[in-house]
């Protein structure tokens, strides 16, 4: 489960080192934008380091390296992939060669550790025009892709547009990759709010990303965490819900009948599959039903 994920700069060890109590699911050490081109060595070997000797208790690792373009990705692949982070985000994809270069590479360094084909997931950072217009084919290119992340800022960039805390301009490229990772089978992940100091901002950012189908969010600052966290988890009124629709479709099958009807409105498949993932996701958080309800 990854409702929040977490931006660590690969060259600030007070961070790395605290990143496991920073209350994400999830956290990103960053080789590319967050570090300049003289820090790179230096990142790698702290970030590797990192994940070597510290135990993040729960708390998925996944680490951001540098694009395809660049002299550092392969280097960037062969130092973190013996430490098996759960993911790698892979910036500045744009096409699904893209990511199949990707793949080969990291294929052939499972293959010299001894580590099974597809142990490391992918996830593609979609930041560019041609990128989302790609999505679906990026989201299927290989097994080994699990999930889809809107980067917004350089996108933005690439559209010739400002970048609002509105996010209108990026409504399109929001809902497009939402579609895509759906229709391909895998989760999506929302762009960081970067306005650090706007509680209210965060919440509102969050709430939209929820409704439009996203699986999480991600967070450039420790603060936005909590409120990500609590947007993306089940209420206790949906998890009673829940729980309701799974008793009721248990005795329409028990008395027999086709259908039957909860609150007035008629339990179809939809609404079973919701209450499925809702009851999987307390689960999985802890979260128990109600005593009353």
């Amino acid at each position: 489960m990854r409702r929040s994920m977490l931006f660590l700069p690969g060259n600030n060890p007070n961070m790395l080192i605290n990143g496991n109590c920073l209350g994400a699911d999830a956290v990103i050490f960053d080789l590319e934008d967050a570090v300049s081109p003289d820090e790179k060595d230096a990142a790698r070997i702290l970030v590797r380091n990192t994940m070597r000797y510290m135990d993040f208790r729960g708390c998925e690792i996944i680490v951001r390296i540098n694009s395809i373009d660049t002299p550092y990705w392969k280097k960037d692949i062969d130092a973190i992939l013996p430490y098996t982070p759960g993911l790698i985000l892979l910036p500045k994809t744009g096409t699904a060669a893209d990511v199949l270069a990707a793949d080969a590479y990291i294929t052939e360094v499972e293959e010299r550790l001894g580590l099974a084909n597809g142990t490391v997931g992918l996830m593609p950072l979609i930041e560019t025009a041609l990128g989302v217009e790609n999505a679906f084919a990026i989201a299927s290119a290989t097994k080994r892709i699990k999930a889809l992340f809107l980067g917004a800022e350089d996108l933005t960039a690439d559209l010739q547009c400002k970048r609002t805390k509105e996010g209108r301009e990026i409504e399109y490229a929001r809902t497009r990759l939402v579609m895509a990772a759906r229709a391909a089978g895998v989760e999506v992940y929302d762009t960081p709010f970067t306005d650090v100091n706007d509680d209210e901002g965060i919440e509102i950012d969050a709430s939209l990303a929820k409704s439009l189908g996203f699986s999480g969010k991600a967070s450039i600052s420790p603060r936005h965490v909590e409120v990500i966290n609590r947007v993306f988890s089940p209420t206790p009124a949906e998890i009673d819900y829940a729980y309701e629709v799974m008793e009721a479709i248990a005795l329409a099958k028990k008395q027999g009948k086709g259908a039957i009807a909860l609150r007035g409105k008629m339990i179809d498949a939809p609404i079973v599959m919701r209450a499925e993932r809702t009851i999987a996701m307390a689960e999985a958080l802890g979260l128990g039903r109600r005593e009353e309800v």
